[in-house]
């Protein structure tokens, strides 16, 4: 399977990919202009070998990249992205001759995706058709522009009441085109002017689901997980897996249903080892990814929307009321340059021991547990800096204890 987002560069990159697939015999299948869930779900769908994403995720428009796919439709692991590399760093693969080169068809996965959405038991799309929702969508000028609005009719949301904002998939991003509050200011505005119930905001890709309240405030992305999982718990029993970078709210919001939170390093794959591991009901991560194992092992913005929008349904509340229900708290971001001479995993070592009193976790990095709070810290991968990631109830709070910990990791 191959698909992309709307990029200025998708269709091209798209062709490169699947020109290189069929000339080693593979044959192809390709999604075209289809959101990485629904290219994860078409892997399942056709009992697919694997598939490659053209999509830079939120990242500026500049960029692009492939998310490759195995053949249930997840990302990789690391072991299974080390064999690729290892793959082509030894050239072991050979071109096929004229008569086996692979064959190729374009096919559209949208209707099916939104099929499977709509079979989930406890979706009910006349009851959301009963309150007349009012909905923004912000898609970013990519693919959720598209799928979005789409998802939303078959809800039953009428289409006058679909308000469509930058939803014209021509790649050309109207903002920075991470769902956070700094770059949807348009949106919330959008909200305000035109009296929406509720605003809808995707990354390019659309696995990530940011939600604009009535009146047009911002909800925090950590809080697209919480509202949903806290609505499947009423349906379904078992256990949330998310990562250790993602808010407290979870486990408060577990508690009152008496079911476990699991943690795990950060990264879509490494939560959904974890989820088939413990058996989870559902899972995500805080940056408004949910993961829906009834559908596939991805984040979904898609079946996000259709169960923020099913709460909302059955309770008959507002986005505000179910928001303010929701645990209250701050999390500050931090980085630490690091000199040439510093070796982080030495630093990480020295704040783990340093504070060995407190419930620390070192299965990415060093997680260290407070009884108000929590501070996380992460060496990058790409930059000589250690991220560091504090929580607690009050923003005050959690940056005096970023501030604890920066000194540590400047020496």
């Amino acid at each position: 399977m191959v698909g992309r987002d709307a990029r200025t560069t998708g269709a091209l990159c798209a062709s490169v990919v699947a020109a290189a697939l069929r000339s080693v015999g593979c044959d192809v299948i390709d999604a075209g202009l289809a959101t990485t869930p629904t290219v994860e779900m078409a892997v399942l769908f056709e009992q697919a070998a694997g598939g490659v994403i053209l999509s830079a995720s939120h990242n500026p428009a500049e960029w692009n990249a492939l998310k490759l796919l195995n053949e249930k439709g997840e990302f990789l692991s690391p072991e299974e992205g080390a064999e690729v590399i290892a793959l082509a760093e030894s050239g072991a693969f050979a071109w096929v001759g004229h008569e086996a080169v692979g064959a190729y068809r374009a096919a559209d996965y949208l209707d099916r995706h939104l099929d499977a959405i709509l079979a989930l038991p406890y979706i009910r799309p006349e009851r959301i058709a009963a309150r007349g929702f009012k909905v923004l969508v912000d898609g970013v000028n990519s693919v959720g522009g598209v799928a979005v609005p789409a998802l939303l009719g078959r809800l039953g949301v009428a289409p006058e009441n679909i308000v469509c904002l930058h939803c014209e998939p021509t790649g050309r991003f109207a903002h920075p085109a991470e769902p956070l509050p700094e770059n949807l200011t348009g949106a919330m505005a959008a909200v305000r002017e035109h009296g929406a119930d509720l605003g809808l905001v995707v990354d390019p890709d659309a696995d990530r689901l940011a939600l604009i309240e009535p009146g047009g405030a911002y909800v925090s992305e950590e809080l697209t997980q919480v509202i949903v999982a806290d609505y499947v718990w009423r349906h379904k029993k078992g256990p949330f897996v998310t990562n250790l970078s993602s808010s407290r709210a979870i486990d408060d919001v577990a508690a009152r249903h008496g079911e476990t939170v699991y943690r795990s390093a950060v990264g879509e794959i490494n939560v959904v080892k974890r989820m088939q591991a413990v058996g989870a009901a559902l899972g995500g991560e805080g940056n408004g990814g949910v993961i829906v194992p009834e559908l596939h092992y991805g984040r979904d913005a898609l079946a996000g929307i259709a169960l923020v929008l099913q709460r909302l349904a059955d309770d008959g509340a507002t986005l505000s009321e179910v928001r303010a229900a929701m645990p209250v708290y701050r999390i500050v971001k931090r980085k630490a340059d690091l000199s040439e001479s510093a070796d982080p995993d030495a630093l990480l070592a020295e704040a783990a021991h340093a504070y060995r009193h407190e419930r620390v976790d070192t299965t990415d990095g060093v997680k260290i547990d407070f009884a108000d709070g929590w501070v996380h810290l992460r060496k990058s991968n790409t930059e000589p800096i250690v991220r560091l990631y504090a929580e607690a109830a009050t923003e005050e709070r959690a940056a005096a204890l970023a501030e604890q910990f920066l000194p540590l990791l400047s020496r």
